[in-house]
């Protein structure tokens, strides 16, 4: 066999593609804005700002996320402090069901006051050979303790890049690194959800407007996907006239790879949740390494194109 013919079969399904503009970087006070050429991508924020609206109690604030995600045509594809789930944040990582000493923290549902992910530092800013990234770390502090105490601290690595071809679209390569602030572990019994998730645009599933899904598997069915495995997941939906979507890449190397998923069944919100897997541990000395490639593009890709997407991805990241 041409060993030459795997790589041609895998440009074709993507598409002849070559870089497109030059990202960039930039501070702008608490975050950091993404832009290809003179157009946004998305914006990182570090430090909470201001509530955004007056029925936000002061708890649900957090920093540590990506909003807004934006297509190469500039429509949305994210949302920020949705009204039913105040706790959503574009792209965020936190967990749900834990276990830290004789305690159990909640990092994701943050009204109750059991936990909670802040912001720390922007450590890096930069931007080289047309693409830019960020390093940046949050800690996950457990607040059943007295007084708070900190269980988890996490470093965010970004890079940037934007393609054209077939399908122009912005990748967004994540990887998020989790190590014990201690030396207790981390626990996290088995549960449905938590870890990287995803928020789509509001008018999606709003009760005129439903939320759209293909998994790595040909699943479309939101009920059938959840608890699925996948190597990538795409959700997305109508803005403005046409279609629009994100397809997370589930990296081989991540822990029960490919990883079971949680589509919701009435809102649209996804992640990756390889605790849907049975009990996992975040043990003292034990990096626990995740990484993600993010896809934001117009239109909705088939499933062929996707994994063209998902090899390529593969195959750069080894």
């Amino acid at each position: 066999m041409n060993r030459f013919l795997p790589l041609l079969l895998l440009s074709v399904l993507v598409g002849t593609a070559a870089a497109g503009p030059a990202v960039t970087a930039k501070r702008e006070g608490t975050q950091v804005v993404f832009r290809a050429g003179d157009k946004e991508m998305f914006r990182y924020h570090g430090e909470p700002a201001p509530v955004p609206r007056a029925d936000i109690k002061e708890a649900f604030l957090r920093g540590g996320y990506l909003h807004p995600l934006l297509t190469p045509s500039g429509k949305l594809v994210s949302d920020d402090y949705p009204p039913n789930h105040i706790h959503h944040h574009g792209v965020w990582w936190a967990w749900t069901k834990t276990k830290f000493e004789d305690r159990e923290p909640d990092f994701w549902n943050m009204g109750q006051n059991k936990g909670r992910v802040e912001f720390v530092a922007l450590d890096d800013v930069w931007e080289k050979d047309g693409a830019a990234g960020l390093k940046a770390r949050h800690r996950f502090v457990d607040l059943l303790a007295s007084p708070a105490k900190t269980a988890l601290l996490e470093t965010w690595e970004i890079r940037a890049t934007a393609v054209e071809g077939k399908t122009p679209r912005y990748l967004i390569d994540f990887t998020s690194t989790q190590v014990c602030a201690g030396d207790a572990p981390l626990k996290l019994p088995k549960y449905h959800y938590g870890g990287i998730g995803f928020r789509g645009h509001r008018t999606w599933d709003d009760g005129k407007t439903p939320c759209e899904f293909l998994t790595s598997e040909g699943i479309t069915d939101r009920v059938k996907g959840n608890e699925s495995h996948g190597k990538w997941l795409w959700t997305g939906g109508p803005v403005d006239g046409g279609t629009v979507g994100l397809t997370i890449l589930c990296h081989p190397k991540n822990f029960r790879f490919p990883q079971p998923m949680r589509l919701n069944p009435t809102e649209p919100f996804v992640c990756f949740a390889p605790q849907q897997g049975g009990d996992m541990v975040i043990k003292p000395g034990e990096p626990y390494v995740s990484r993600y490639r993010l896809v934001i593009a117009d239109g909705k890709p088939a499933r062929e194109e996707a994994d063209a997407w998902w090899k390529e991805y593969a195959e750069q990241s080894k």
